[in-house]
């Protein structure tokens, strides 16, 4: 790990939020692994430390990433279609995936470099030069740069940005009470697989998972779901079905599912996603009554545009991470007038 010091005025170190004294040591109430730290011990997701007997962040402002992206890129397909994202990530992960998708940062100790550091006013200030919508806080988990995060919601508003996160969603409901308190208007969720998958793979409890999408959603905020589909891992329609059916019953039939197509990456190699696999996921996921799922990394697949529910005619096109064309006229469908739940 590069040395970082205990020297409470490094610019990197802010103290952390959520957190309590317990047993001798602090418990981190950032994520559901709730790490109980000793002094100079740093939690399992390697950016928060118990420091003289408090708990502080290590990469407040440390951006390893930052772009300025279509929000379909992320993707977000019923939010603000059409509009850019400035969007930031940091280092390091709460999840343990063979398979991550941004492991070059998300598998990496935090690197300080001076010039990496930004704070959230100079982030905003970025965002109304570069003419973008909104932020993002992605790329690798976004949960850990929670107290940056807040900070940045609340000032964004005022300027009249939106705000949005691509998590897993494994922060505690007080990480996530914050967030949305603070101005977080979209979350796009990581279901990575049913309950044993989640468990074995990524070290976490898809109980949790669940719970956070659906308090958001029940909240006010904009929620989507990604499932990136992994060969000989999640690929067949019995785990499929076991996720689609999560969705529907517990946030129900319009909120959108993105089925992604894997490739192989960090120490997972199997061969990318069958495209096959993914359409008839999709086509499960209709028939169980999903009324808007989509297919992700496969460029130019009609399963990137977005169809009425009801008579089933195209109304938003999209060419990649590109909207080419959206006929939806005030949250309706042009043809039959079905009411469309999507955010203009």
């Amino acid at each position: 790990m590069n040395k970082i010091s205990d020297n409470l005025n490094n610019k990197f170190i802010k103290k952390a939020l959520l957190y309590k004294h317990l047993n001798g040591k602090i418990q981190c109430n950032t994520c559901e692994h709730k790490c109980e730290l000793k002094i100079n011990q740093i939690g399992f997701c390697r950016t928060r430390k118990n420091i003289n007997n408090e708990l502080f962040t290590l990469i407040y402002g440390n951006i390893s990433s930052i772009s300025n992206n279509p929000i379909e890129k992320k993707p977000f397909f019923h939010f603000h279609p059409g509009t850019f994202a400035l969007t930031i990530g940091s280092y390091s992960c709460n999840f343990t995936c063979s398979w991550c998708q941004n492991y070059s940062i998300s598998k990496t100790l935090p690197k300080f470099i001076d010039k990496n550091y930004l704070l959230p006013e100079q982030l905003v200030q970025l965002a109304i030069k570069n003419h973008s919508n909104g932020l993002s806080y992605s790329f690798n988990e976004p949960t850990l740069l929670l107290e940056h995060a807040i900070n940045s919601f609340k000032i964004a508003k005022k300027k009249g940005l939106y705000n949005t996160f691509v998590s897993n969603g494994y922060m505690t409901i007080d990480a996530l009470k914050i967030l949305i308190d603070s101005g977080l208007d979209a979350i796009n969720i990581d279901i990575k697989g049913n309950w044993e998958i989640v468990k074995k793979h990524c070290n976490a409890d898809l109980n949790y998972i669940i719970r956070n999408a659906k308090y958001a959603k029940d909240h006010g905020v904009h929620v989507e779901i990604t499932t990136l589909v992994i060969t000989k891992l999640n690929d067949n329609i019995k785990i499929l079905k076991e996720i689609g059916l999560t969705i529907k019953n517990k946030l129900g039939k319009n909120v959108p599912w993105h089925l992604t197509r894997y490739f192989p990456h960090y120490k997972y190699n199997e061969p990318p996603t069958s495209i096959k696999i993914l359409e008839d996921g999709m086509k499960m996921a209709k028939n169980l009554g999903l009324n808007y799922v989509y297919i992700g990394n496969v460029p130019g697949h009609n399963g990137e545009n977005t169809y009425c529910p009801n008579c089933k005619k195209l109304i938003i096109k999209r060419s990649i991470f590109n909207l080419v064309e959206n006929k939806i006229i005030e949250n309706r469908c042009p043809y039959c007038k079905e009411p469309i739940p999507i955010i203009i």
